[in-house]
């Protein structure tokens, strides 16, 4: 029981408003805004001891713990965050905020179009990575918190992680992206359209595939094969029809009729056109002018069997950052596991985050 939080409470919260709404970078307007958004911990007296946590792109603010009335439903990273774990709510005040564009709780394509009464839909306008993090600064900002810590995210959560020490540097101390990239690959972007594209022609059937050739991308060779082969599914031999043959065809179609249950496909567009988007060298013009200002110490995480966002891009940051000067520390974790190894758990990446906490003396009362 020790190692448990208590029971969490979804909080929601009210930003910019109509008449001084956010500025996106399409250079439309949103406001209000609601973010909807979790904590663990105890924020201290000099409310200096905050970590933000940032989720990737199926992810959403429920990173720990569980809801009273819904104790099945246990936070994604429930291994990593609460008392005397890696990310431990004894010494933290944790936040982990739905991004932005999403469906659980923020302002999103499902929120209400005020202009109309009805929901958004492709009504809403473009987002970008920079624009989830300029929410989330104002989410910050009106809890009067002016310094984090450390920012820590996987995936799409790195690339928010890495926005904010570039566009915020006087209030991140410490920066972990994992299995991150400061830029999509053509292959990645091209995964990404072939998803949306199978969304725009058909909305309800549309996302269970989007999110089948999704997840292909999260999973590694190995771990396919050892998980399935070609082993069939339920029967001894081919069918000889195009019904389903192999058992990872069954498990893909779970995967995405599950993920169909509980997100939404015009945020599934959203997101993912975010994340094509997401290019910090185009942006500053390089990668060396993205991360001059920054003065966050950085840990940078990568999968060695994450073939989605390699390695190679990682230290791609890495590499940039010595040549600046920063203080930067890299890891590469050994996983089976692929792109989603940073979802599971693993006493590698718990000590590896542990440590550098503690060897960098963020603590409850500094």
């Amino acid at each position: 029981m020790k190692n448990k939080l208590p029971p969490i409470h979804l909080l929601k919260m009210t930003l910019f408003s109509k008449d001084k709404p956010l500025l996106l970078e399409c250079g439309k307007t949103l406001g209000p805004i609601e973010i909807a958004y979790e904590t663990y911990g105890t924020l201290n007296e000099k409310k200096s001891n905050t970590i933000l946590i940032c989720h990737a792109l199926s992810g959403d603010s429920h990173a720990a713990g569980l809801y009273k009335d819904d104790p099945e439903n246990v936070g994604w990273w429930n291994w990593l965050i609460g008392p005397n774990k890696a990310i431990d709510t004894n010494k933290y005040f944790v936040i982990c905020s739905n991004v932005l564009g999403g469906c659980k709780g923020s302002t999103g394509p499902s929120s209400i179009n005020p202009k109309t009464n009805k929901p958004y839909g492709l009504d809403f306008p473009i987002l970008t990575i920079s624009d989830m993090v300029n929410a989330q600064k104002e989410l910050i900002s009106s809890l009067e918190i002016k310094k984090l810590k450390m920012i820590i995210g996987g995936s799409m959560g790195g690339m928010q992680a890495m926005e904010w020490a570039i566009q915020f540097p006087e209030m991140v101390e410490s920066c972990i992206p994992i299995a991150s990239t400061h830029q999509l690959s053509p292959q990645a972007i091209a995964f990404d359209a072939v998803g949306r594209h199978a969304i725009l022609k058909d909305e309800k059937n549309g996302l269970p595939i989007a999110r089948m050739i999704g997840h292909i991308t999260y999973v590694s060779t190995d771990s396919m094969n050892k998980k399935f082969g070609r082993r069939l599914q339920k029967k001894t031999d081919y069918g000889y029809d195009f019904d389903t043959d192999f058992q990872i065809e069954s498990y893909l179609k779970y995967q995405g009729d599950k993920f169909a249950t509980r997100f939404d496909a015009h945020t599934y567009l959203y997101i993912t056109k975010a994340l094509s988007y997401f290019d910090l060298s185009k942006k500053h013009g390089s990668l060396l002018k993205a991360f001059e200002s920054v003065s966050a110490k950085f840990l940078v995480i990568a999968i060695d069997s994450d073939w989605l966002y390699p390695s190679a891009q990682s230290k791609a940051i890495v590499k940039t950052l010595i040549k600046l000067n920063k203080e930067v520390t890299y890891c590469e974790l050994n996983s089976k596991f692929g792109h989603d190894a940073f979802l599971l758990e693993n006493q590698d990446l718990k000590d590896i985050v542990s440590n550098y906490l503690e060897q960098n003396k963020i603590g409850k009362n500094s």
